[in-house]
């Protein structure tokens, strides 16, 4: 398989949000009652105000990561000097081949192609393995900016310095 990741094109913004809901949903990381579900759908906005990534194998998509440089409006927990990530989906097909680690390295080297200090990222509580990918790759938490965006959810702050 060649897997390239490149931004994604207008016409892959519904299929690449329906592959973060879907990715989201069969993991039970939708909270019942949100709408992030539609917020995870909404990749023309991610891709208006933020950077849309794809992992692809010529058309057929198999993952995504919104990345959020200084001045986007997607931006959570990020400060001066810092990138930030968030929804990083890998689709079903496509999980145990490494492409969430590649997606993540490609933000980490964003990050320093923008000649940016650190980066860092919000992941639920429960996503755990999202958390041993984070550790292994050198990420650190940062309890400090650990928030809640619903009661029943709380988000761990992850940040790695480049």
């Amino acid at each position: 398989m060649t897997t390239d990741i490149r931004l994604a094109a207008p016409d892959e913004y519904a299929a690449t949000g329906e592959l973060a809901a879907e990715a989201y949903a069969a993991d039970g990381f939708v909270p019942a009652g949100s709408d992030y579900g539609d917020v995870l759908r909404n990749a023309a906005d991610r891709a208006a105000n933020a950077e849309l990534w794809v992992a692809a194998d010529g058309f057929d998509l198999l993952g995504t990561v919104t990345y959020c440089a200084p001045g986007s409006t997607y931006r959570e927990i990020s400060q001066d000097g810092e990138g930030e990530f968030r929804m990083l989906a890998v689709s079903a097909k496509a999980r145990g081949l490494g492409l969430g680690t590649a997606l993540t390295h490609h933000c980490i080297q964003r990050s320093r192609d923008l000649g940016l200090s650190r980066l860092v990222l919000c992941s639920a509580s429960y996503m755990t393995t999202a958390h041993r990918l984070y550790d292994r790759l050198g990420f650190i938490r940062t309890p400090d900016r650990d928030w809640s965006p619903l009661p029943t959810v709380r988000l761990h702050a992850f940040a790695l310095d480049l």
